[in-house]
């Protein structure tokens, strides 16, 4: 639950900074796509999953991000899905679950950030629906009204005089 809640966090902060259109639009493709493969695995609980395409996402999506594990083995973000994969197994745990919410979230990563560099063009295959973007607009134009510091991006800083 730490997981889910950390890197969602971190995602929605950063990688969707004003789109939370797309941001619910990721969450709803992975769920799908999820709850479609999880009856030919045999899988009944996919909140394991949700947090590993979270995770694998997050990871994909800042490189460069330094992290330690137990204090005793230092990687990088995107290695960060395949270690706690192994310390579940090394734990006795099924490894399927995780490795689902890895497929999920590799597959959005290169529809949404690869494939489109691939063939160079801005066509985006998992393009949020108009009907999500309309419904969160208020949202997004809220949060583009503030700049990054948290003021009011109109603000001068003169006080309010003209």
């Amino acid at each position: 639950m730490f997981f889910l809640v950390r890197y969602s966090k971190q995602l929605e902060e950063n990688a969707f900074r004003g789109k939370t259109a797309d941001f619910f639009y990721f969450i709803l493709v992975g769920a799908t796509l999820m709850t479609l493969l999880a009856p030919f695995m045999k899988l009944y609980f996919l909140g394991s999953s949700l947090t590993f395409m979270m995770v694998y996402l997050w990871g994909r999506r800042n490189p460069y991000s330094r992290m330690n594990f137990l204090g005793l083995f230092p990687f990088t973000a995107p290695y960060l899905p395949w270690v706690l994969l192994s310390f579940s197994v090394l734990l006795g745990n099924n490894g399927t679950v995780d490795i689902l919410g890895i497929f999920v979230g590799h597959l959005y990563y290169f529809l949404e950030d690869v494939y489109p560099r691939m063939i160079n063009t801005r066509y985006r295959i998992l393009k949020t629906p108009q009907f999500l973007e309309h419904l969160f607009a208020s949202d997004d134009a809220d949060f583009a009204a503030y700049d990054d510091d948290g003021e009011d991006a109109d603000d001068n800083g003169d006080g309010g005089a003209e």
